[in-house]
């Protein structure tokens, strides 16, 4: 058993996560769990639960949250010395083992003592992987939220704005240019996220983009606090303007690390000097900083210089991979696709002759593919002594990754797996590579491995028949949620008593995601950053605006509306119109040729609008992109949730929120 503080509060034991209900005892736990193996003061503890507001029987009543806690515990088979009643207040004895807090500290001071920026830079992405969803979703204390989640964030940022240095000292600036749009957005007031991003465009022939960007940056300092922009951003404009070469002006730098000091010191000629991590920043983070926990830190050091200038007696380095592969993690509340899950799984682990297995995982955008290979890989990977290893096949830029940078990262991950800087537990034998996102066949072919035994799982939104035509294999078309599977991730992510109050609701909430596994993610987000909203009062709201609604204000990756924006602009422009039109027409078509425009259970709808521009070869390809299903002998039909994304996206008026079985 093991505490997730890092997100959401949960219980997990082994891949099972169980989410804690908002209440009492929930916000309880957190307060101990954020300061482990300290004691937590009694005052303290009733300010988490009460806020500046505790009733005259606050001390009673926190006795009687000790004693619910402890009834939870004995629940998941923790024992009830896991909270130690001391003199004056209570203390919870945790280490990396039991708690994600401790993990993650413990792997940041390992970052700090690593000798070189790869080893370094390996440490910090596990720390920061660790993260797992709005800090605190589910605990309702205001005085947990105003004071001990700003100074967790902190902690997370400093070690996110290290590894992002690391990253481009080392020439990575594709890889990073994501991962620094979103922290540069999500924190605007942590100036050197906005410094970083403005270095990963400069240096990938952006500069136009560039200086927008630190106009932008310097408008809004302007306008919202009166402030110019800080030396080492002045000094980065003037370097663009002049079009000048920043050389090693990264590698030079090294921010403060957690480590539970008090940052001192400031930019040098030589880097900047640091000591530790103390202080408080914007919300939205993801660890606690102890005041008394953790060595204060005050060495200074540097990215060898060596791993970005070029001698001129030795070849230059290739150039690096825009991803990196890593290895299969388990996927918070996973729920349901046990039986594709096992037939996948199944067949990767078969023994068979001298060729890959392989497997093609196909669907919607959506519809949850890469959560399942991650999955599954993760889950069978003792099969496989050689090792997993998770490769996107999309670029951060949106670009498909070419065969070069393929096998370069690759490449990379085996060398620092045989230096001892990558994932332990690789040895010889056979292997499975996750090819996540293949856009084609073609993407595909070059990256197939040949050593006997070994196995490729592939997700694309495409079937790839070309791929199986040639290679032989499975593909597995993944199709939306089964109800009763849609109701059970909104339990494992809710609460079973939450939904259990409002089963009903809980449904059609469902019905409104279309059974999708990314919109009841997102819808069930919402939820837990609101403890106080009825499930019936959301999914009124999201019908205002299916599928507009579904998507978070403060990750532009969870949003349905973006997803599906992402997958027409793969698509050739003709047949993007193509998917449109046959979304705006369907209604009319379908009540015209009979078919009443009526739902099943699997949320598709019989397409049978045939305007000019959509040929059926047309439809073929949309059917091939996942975005129509079925097709001839008989009819192609739409998902619900597309359809109503199509018309939203094209203009058309939406139809409401039909229940199932009703005319369209």
């Amino acid at each position: 058993m093991r505490f997730q503080l890092l997100g959401p509060l949960s219980i997990a034991d082994g891949h099972n996560v169980v989410v804690l209900q908002p209440s009492k005892p929930t916000s309880l736990l957190a307060a101990l769990l954020a300061h482990p193996n300290t004691v937590v003061a009694t005052g303290y503890l009733l300010r988490a639960l009460w806020d500046d507001e505790p009733p005259a029987t606050a001390r009673a009543a926190l006795q009687t949250c000790v004693l619910r806690l402890r009834k939870i515990f004995s629940k998941y088979g923790i024992a009830d010395s896991a909270i130690e009643a001391v003199p004056g207040g209570y203390r919870m004895p945790a280490d990396a083992a039991t708690l994600d807090l401790v993990r993650f500290r413990e792997l940041v001071r390992e970052s700090r003592e690593s000798e070189d920026g790869e080893t370094e830079l390996y440490k910090l992405k596990e720390a920061l992987s660790l993260w797992q969803g709005p800090l605190l979703a589910n605990v309702s204390s205001q005085m947990l939220h105003r004071d001990e989640v700003p100074r967790l964030t902190e902690e997370r940022l400093r070690a996110l704005e290290r590894a992002c240095d690391i990253e481009l000292a080392m020439g990575r600036c594709r890889q990073v240019l994501v991962e620094l749009w979103e922290a540069a957005r999500t924190h605007p007031g942590h100036e050197r996220f906005s410094e970083q991003l403005i270095e990963a465009l400069y240096r990938t022939g952006r500069q136009g983009e560039a200086f927008a960007e630190y106009r932008r940056v310097k408008t809004r300092l302007k306008e919202e606090l009166g402030v110019d922009p800080g030396p080492s951003l002045q000094r980065l404009e003037l370097s663009i303007l002049r079009g000048e070469d920043l050389g090693r002006t990264v590698t030079d730098r090294r921010p403060a690390l957690p480590a539970g000091g008090t940052a001192t010191g400031g930019e040098t000629s030589s880097g900047e000097a640091f000591s530790g991590e103390g202080a408080t920043g914007a919300p939205g983070s993801r660890a606690a900083v102890l005041a008394d926990t953790g060595p204060a830190a005050t060495a200074s050091r540097r990215v060898p210089a060596a791993r970005t200038a070029t001698s001129p007696t030795t070849a230059a380095p290739a150039p690096p991979a825009p991803v990196r592969a890593v290895r299969p993690a388990p996927v918070s509340c996973f729920t349901g696709r046990a039986a594709d899950s096992e037939a996948i799984g199944q067949w990767l682990t078969a023994k068979g002759d001298a060729a890959p297995a392989l497997v093609v995982v196909s669907g919607a955008p959506g519809v949850g593919k890469s959560a399942l290979a991650a999955h599954t890989a993760h889950r069978i990977r003792s099969a496989f002594p050689g090792g997993c290893l998770v490769l996107p096949l999309v670029g951060p830029d949106g670009t498909g990754v070419t065969t070069e940078e393929a096998l370069t990262a690759l490449q990379t991950q085996r060398q620092e797996t045989e230096a001892g800087q990558g994932p332990s537990g690789e040895g010889r034998g056979r292997s499975l590579l996750v090819l996540d996102d293949a856009l084609s066949a073609d993407q595909v072919r070059p990256l197939l491995p040949a050593s006997e035994g070994s196995a490729v799982l592939v997700t694309s939104r495409r079937g790839l028949a070309g791929l199986v035509a040639t290679h032989g294999g499975l593909v597995h078309r993944l199709g939306t949620l089964r109800p009763e599977e849609s109701r059970q991730l909104l339990i494992s992510t809710l609460g079973e008593e939450r939904v259990a109050a409002e089963p009903e609701a809980a449904d059609r909430l469902a019905s409104l995601c279309g059974h999708f596994p990314l919109a009841l993610r997102i819808a069930a987000a919402r939820l837990l950053t609101r403890p106080g909203l009825r499930i019936a009062d959301c999914a009124e709201w999201i019908a205002a605006d299916v599928p507009g609604r579904l998507a978070l204000t403060d990750d532009p990756r969870m949003s349905v509306p973006n997803v599906l924006d992402g997958a027409l602009r793969r698509l050739e422009p003709r047949l993007a119109e193509a998917f449109l039109r046959v979304a705006a027409g369907r209604n009319e078509a379908g009540r015209e040729h009979g078919h009443g425009g009526t739902e099943g259970l699997s949320g598709l709808r019989p397409v049978a609008a045939r305007p000019p521009e959509a040929t059926e070869e047309m439809l073929e390809q949309l059917a091939d992109a996942g975005l129509l299903e079925d097709g001839p002998p008989g009819p192609y039909r739409m998902h619900e949730l597309l359809r109503r994304y199509a018309r939203r996206s094209a203009g058309e008026p939406d139809d409401g929120d039909l229940p199932e079985g009703h005319p369209g």
